[in-house]
């Protein structure tokens, strides 16, 4: 094993790095006891926030790399600390002291976000070939209200890209003025920066803050929550401050001025899954029920453990970038309860969550009986847009 070092030079390491909060841990193992990774193998929250307290923190350890950021650890802690930045901060200092003991497929992810702006490693140039059917525009702030901000998965997964142009389709019908930025736009960082690289980070929103300037953009909607984070928290901070709306929320504000109609119902039973970024880090629970919830014909359910207690798909904190062995990837617990409860369509508000869910439906022989759809595409379907 080769530990950080020891005692005080560990502790002001992690402490500059933004783990100070290790200092308010009871070592109570609430931590421990509320993390989806005792649901498949042993994880010890407490443990790795006692190593940081005595800067013990062993650069080997493999552990560091698995938390997804999900937030029910800080939810449930009584004492409020926030240790998702202490481990965050730990793994800051691995990549600073051992870089190459990072995963391999985390490593080739930041790579090509250096190179390329995004962790796919696609042109730039490329960046918008998901929109060139639907003839969008590129964002002027004299023609534009809004710019529509797709997020690296969409814009370059080939899964995914329907997604993109569901919500492009649906907020040109609802009358949204909006353009995109196109190769002008980067990774919005805060999968990276959970993973540790702050100054990678820091790159990528410097990049997005000055095209955002450029163009004159003042309101962004996103279909990623982890955008949607990054946008409203993180961006400010660097001197960036804009409007942020997730989808759900437009459509839910458009529910309520009677501008959201549909044109056939869907008699379909849906599970929705609350993805981490939105609904525990945001709270942001009732907006994507009100959508899905106002289709005619729909019968709307939630997850076994829904809400502030969702299961986390295991996407978050970089992780939808590394391996996770078959037998410990929640995505295939919650793609198992949807189908047990008899759902059509297992529908969510996230593309980290819909990835994972798609292999998962693949790998677990439920193609054929479980949609995974965005809710973007549910509401388009309603609306007789397909």
């Amino acid at each position: 094993m080769e530990y950080l070092a020891p005692f005080k030079e560990g502790i002001d390491l992690i402490r500059e790095s933004g783990g100070d909060a290790f200092k308010l841990c009871w070592q109570c193992g609430l931590c421990s006891a509320s993390c989806p990774w005792n649901t498949v193998r042993s994880f010890m929250t407490h443990r790795m926030i006692c190593q940081s307290r005595y800067g013990l923190v062993d650069l080997e350890d493999e552990d560091w790399w698995l938390c997804s950021t999900c937030n029910q650890c800080v939810s449930r802690c009584p004492r409020g600390v926030a240790i998702t930045d202490v481990i965050r901060a730990a793994r800051k200092i691995m990549l600073e002291f051992q870089y190459e003991k990072a995963p391999a497929s985390l490593r080739s992810a930041m790579g090509s976000l250096g190179s390329e702006g995004n962790p796919w490693g696609g042109e730039k140039s490329k960046r918008a070939v998901w929109a060139e059917s639907l003839g969008i525009q590129p964002y002027s702030s004299e023609e534009h209200e809004v710019l529509y901000s797709p997020c690296c998965v969409l814009a370059y997964d080939p899964k995914l890209g329907s997604v993109a142009r569901a919500t492009a389709t649906l907020l040109r019908s609802t009358g949204a003025r909006f353009g995109i930025l196109g190769e002008k736009e980067s990774c919005c960082g805060e999968s990276v920066r959970k993973a540790g690289h702050e100054s990678l980070f820091e790159s990528l929103a410097k990049n997005n803050i000055a095209a955002f300037r450029e163009k004159g953009v003042k309101e962004i909607i996103v279909s990623s929550p982890h955008c949607y984070m990054t946008f409203k928290d993180e961006y400010p901070r660097l001197n960036g401050a804009v409007k942020v709306l997730h989808l759900t929320q437009y459509l839910s504000a458009l529910l309520d001025k009677g501008k959201l109609s549909y044109k056939k119902p869907l008699s379909k039973k849906i599970v929705y899954h609350d993805p981490c970024y939105l609904g525990r880090h945001n709270g942001i629970y009732e907006e994507p029920r009100r959508v899905l919830g106002s289709i005619p014909g729909v019968t709307l359910m939630d997850e076994m453990e829904c809400r502030e207690n969702s299961l986390c798909c295991g996407g978050g904190g970089g992780r939808i970038w590394m391996e996770t062995l078959k037998g410990q990837r929640f995505s295939d617990i919650l793609v198992e309860q949807a189908a047990a409860m008899g759902a059509d369509i297992l529908a969510t508000a996230c593309p980290y969550c819909l990835l994972n869910f798609k292999d998962s439906v693949v790998t677990s022989d439920k193609a054929d009986v479980l949609e995974v759809k965005d809710v973007s595409e549910v509401v388009l379907e309603a609306m007789g847009e397909e």
